[in-house]
């Protein structure tokens, strides 16, 4: 009698997960797209087309949102997000805080504290919370969507919770971009308190420069120092909504975690240590001046990218479910900061 074996299982074919290449040069394509607009129309610039591109493309080309493209989106929205931070830091010089003089320090540190204690009040009142009153605390009181992308990157809240901040920001940055320089003429404001004036209240850089050099080179170049150097405010503020997320897991985890057990780079990230180290060395001149307008527009296109990464990754219906209250929110700010900037100079006598 002849026993018949039976053949051992093959074993199960390994799970091929897609790769990040795809999606990545989607978000690639689609940011170059949205820098060659961003040339034409300064005003909104390559970031924001870049997020309005890739929501626009992920909603007309629904083939766009399947897993094969996935992993590039979170790449772009993340590691690319990061690098972007870190390529900025070398447009800045520490010696610029210096440059800018105690007399400005009050104004930018009072409207600084007005936009980030305003959001927070506001934002329970008008029932905005979480991510997104933070996003547009932060994208208000510093420098728009730099300081989105930054905090993103700690705070890796929803899309639709950035896409919601950097629209509001883009609203108000065009409003003052047309607003502010007729207003500053009414006003009689002189160029440097223009300038002053311009760098605390605007949000994005980009506006800060088309609303201060539209009212004169002298009110450009002091609007742009001013800007550059509240940019700096970033280090500070990141750490402490690190610190502060970093607290919160802990305690979601349960009983036995405490702060001073994580790891110290949940703590400080590894790329606001890149933003400080490539701004010092612009400090020290290592890097020159040669490089800085190549390295500006590289750092904004990688701005760009992450953003186009976020936009393909957004549903739309995510942020018609958040209402009107966020850009409700947003205006409210920019009138705080906008006011204050001016009550404050008038205090301190830079008006």
């Amino acid at each position: 009698m002849t026993t018949i074996r039976n053949a051992p299982a093959a074993p199960p074919a390994p799970v091929r997960r897609p790769g990040v290449a795809p999606g990545l040069l989607v978000a690639v394509a689609v940011a170059a797209v949205a820098t060659a607009l961003g040339t034409l129309v300064p005003v909104v610039g390559g970031p924001v087309f870049g997020i309005l591109l890739g929501a626009l493309a992920a909603a007309v080309v629904p083939r766009l949102r399947g897993e094969r493209w996935t992993p590039g989106y979170g790449v772009a929205s993340k590691t690319v997000l990061q690098a972007s931070i870190v390529v900025l830091g070398t447009g800045l010089s520490l010696r610029q805080v210096l440059a800018v003089g105690g007399g400005s320090l009050p104004v930018m540190l009072g409207t600084l504290a007005v936009a980030l204690g305003g959001a927070w009040l506001l934002g329970r009142w008008l029932g905005v919370r979480g991510d997104t009153q933070t996003l547009i605390g932060v994208g208000t009181g510093i420098c728009g969507a730099s300081a989105i992308a930054a905090t993103t990157a700690v705070l890796k809240p929803k899309q639709a919770d950035v896409a919601y901040a950097l629209g509001t920001i883009f609203t108000f940055n065009i409003a003052a971009v047309l607003l502010f320089p007729p207003l500053g003429h009414l006003l009689g404001l002189s160029p440097h308190a223009f300038g002053l004036w311009a760098g605390t209240a605007i949000n994005d850089t980009s506006s800060v420069v088309a609303a201060s050099f539209a009212y004169g080179d002298d009110a450009g170049s002091y609007g742009l120092v001013v800007k550059l150097t509240r940019t700096l405010t970033l280090i500070p503020i990141v750490i402490v909504l690190a610190v502060l997320k970093a607290r919160r897991e802990a305690r979601q985890a349960g009983p036995g975690d405490t702060v001073a057990a994580l790891p110290w780079r949940r703590i400080v990230p590894l790329f606001l240590l890149g933003f400080l180290a490539a701004a010092a060395l612009n400090s020290l001149g290592v890097i020159p001046g040669s490089w800085h307008p190549a390295l500006s527009a590289l750092g904004t296109f990688l701005i760009t990218t992450a953003l186009a990464g976020i936009g393909l990754s957004l549903r739309l219906a995510d942020m018609r479910r958040a209402g009107a209250r966020p850009l409700l929110l947003g205006g409210l700010l920019w009138i705080a900061v906008a006011a204050t900037s001016l009550g404050l100079q008038s205090l301190t006598g830079t008006l």
